[in-house]
């Protein structure tokens, strides 16, 4: 009997594209997708950039999400759609033009290279799923999605928070929320589905609970053709089973918490292989093994731990891997990745797994850190991890749009703290830093000629990674502000003269230091 569950800018978009709720930009107020920070299986393939290098456009609705992938100039044009707000089954239709649209889901559907991130003050999808059928090269980030059902009122996507099917590749699910309010008995399905043919998908940073059922890679028995998937970095609270159930797939499943899994975990089968590292499980029951099937999987595992973790005896349609796990297998990834030790797990995904997170990651050292922006493409690796190499004192780069037009500006602000230079921020020195009196105020780059620019870099100095919370971006000739966020990185804006920029920091968790303040044309 089931636990129940506690509540514990395209170039131009058409002008029939632009309704209420969407906005195409003018001048971006939200950071774009950190696409920077994605690893494993979406690295591969060529990789899973989304929307970069595309249109950035707003939507409030889910009509307008429709509207603007049906309002690009084809069905592989790049775009970035920020989503603020609440989107329901209600303000969610289908849209006729040069998309495959429907009502009651966000319909991602032959479609490709597609951003979906949320900004602001967050995007909630409450009860309605996310669909991606037939597209390649989708990225979703920094959005919570919950209660979608598959009975009762409203249904959609058929119960799954997020779904992937039919020939779907390259997809990279990223700093999300996901979760129901109980299981198939309550009307919910799954939180993540991968099926009929979903290749190279990277699962990272999200939060899943309060569900029956976390997600599978394949639908039956004959539903062979999935994977490779990554599963890093997230959190798995309070749910049943299927964390994921693993159908002929291979899964690198490293850094995850779990905690209160009730009947079974990790569940490869039918040649199902999981790479399992560095996770670690706590109050849960069966948490890795081939369950509910006589046609085994296999694992690898190292690094876990298994904290209160119980198991049932063996039999004809159960095969736990513990008391005792030891490997059945051996698998190898073809990218490098970084692991945290498996002790500080459930205090680093505390600060960086979910929505409204800052998009903070790990650094492999158990410290959250701001991710870098910046696509990450596909090249062959080496099969073992690596660390995330450090940042060492030097020289600022210079990025692939051209010189950083800071070196050899001006500089000042609003404060400065003890023995801080405005001028250190502009200086190419990461070993020197600008911080202010406080944990809040503003840092500006200042040229005596208008200046052209549309991106700026923030890098905080050595040991200060992550303090930098909420911030706007200003043109400060006017006072109008170029895009707002959180966490340090690049920030990109429509393209704009001036001749004062301002970083405001309106929200920190400590205070801040910011070593260079990069702008470029």
């Amino acid at each position: 009997m089931r636990r129940a569950v506690a509540w514990r800018l395209l170039p131009v978009l058409t002008a029939g594209a632009v309704g209420a709720g969407f906005v195409a930009l003018q001048a971006m107020p939200e950071a774009a997708a950190a696409t920077g920070g994605v690893t494993g299986y979406a690295t591969q393939n060529g990789g899973t950039t989304g929307g970069a290098g595309g249109a950035v456009v707003k939507a409030t609705t889910g009509t307008a999400i429709h509207q603007a992938l049906c309002g690009r100039a084809s069905d592989t044009t790049p775009i970035t759609i920020q989503v603020e707000g609440t989107i329901t089954v209600g303000n969610t239709a289908k849209v006729s033009g040069s998309c495959n649209t429907a009502a009651g889901v966000i319909e991602l559907k032959q479609i490709s290279n597609v951003t979906i991130i949320g900004v602001g003050g967050g995007a909630i999808f409450d009860q309605i799923g996310i669909h991606i059928r037939e597209a390649k090269n989708i990225i979703i980030q920094n959005v919570t999605v919950r209660n979608v059902k598959k009975s009762g009122s409203p249904t959609s996507n058929g119960g799954d928070a997020i779904g992937m099917e039919s020939g779907v590749s390259n997809v990279w699910v990223d700093h999300n929320t996901l979760y129901a309010s109980g299981g198939e008995d309550e009307g919910y399905d799954s939180l993540i589905d991968m099926k009929a043919g979903t290749k190279y998908v990277t699962v990272s940073y999200n939060t899943l609970r309060n569900s029956g059922r976390g997600g599978l890679i394949g639908s039956s028995d004959s539903d062979t053709g999935n994977g490779p998937v990554t599963f890093h970095h997230n959190i798995y609270e309070n749910i049943d089973s299927r964390t994921p159930l693993l159908r002929a797939a291979t899964a690198h499943i490293y850094n995850n918490y779990y905690l209160g899994l009730t009947k079974s975990g990790i569940n490869p089968r039918d040649g199902g292989k999981a790479k399992v590292d560095n996770n670690y499980f706590k109050n849960s029951a069966d948490v890795l093994g081939t369950f509910y099937t006589d046609l085994m999987g296999s694992w690898q595992v190292s690094g876990n731990i298994f904290d209160n973790v119980t198991w049932s005896a063996p039999g004809t349609e159960n095969h736990p891997a513990g008391p005792n796990v030891t490997s059945t297998t051996t698998i190898s990834v073809p990218y490098s990745y970084s692991l945290d030790p498996a002790g500080c797990v459930p205090s680093v995904l505390a600060s960086t797994a979910g929505a409204g997170k800052g998009l903070q990651v790990s650094n492999g050292s158990c410290t959250p850190t701001s991710p870098t922006a910046g696509p990450t493409t596909s090249s062959p690796r080496p099969t073992s991890a690596s660390p995330t190499p450090s940042r060492t004192a030097g020289p600022t780069p210079t990025q692939g749009g051209g010189p950083n037009l800071s070196i050899g500006a001006g500089a000042d602000g609003s404060s400065k703290g003890s023995g801080t230079s405005y001028g250190n921020v502009i200086d190419g020195n990461l070993s020197t830093y600008w911080s202010p009196s406080g944990t809040t105020g503003s840092i500006s780059v200042k040229w005596s000629a208008a200046t052209s620019i549309s991106r700026i870099t923030i890098r905080e100095a050595s040991g200060a990674a992550g303090r930098i919370g909420s911030y706007r971006v200003l043109n400060a000739d006017t006072g109008a502000v170029l895009a707002s966020g959180s966490g340090a990185g690049t920030v990109s804006f429509t393209k704009t003269s001036l001749k004062k920029v301002t970083f405001e920091i309106t929200g920190a968790s400590g205070t801040p230091q910011i070593a260079e303040f990069e702008t470029y044309a």
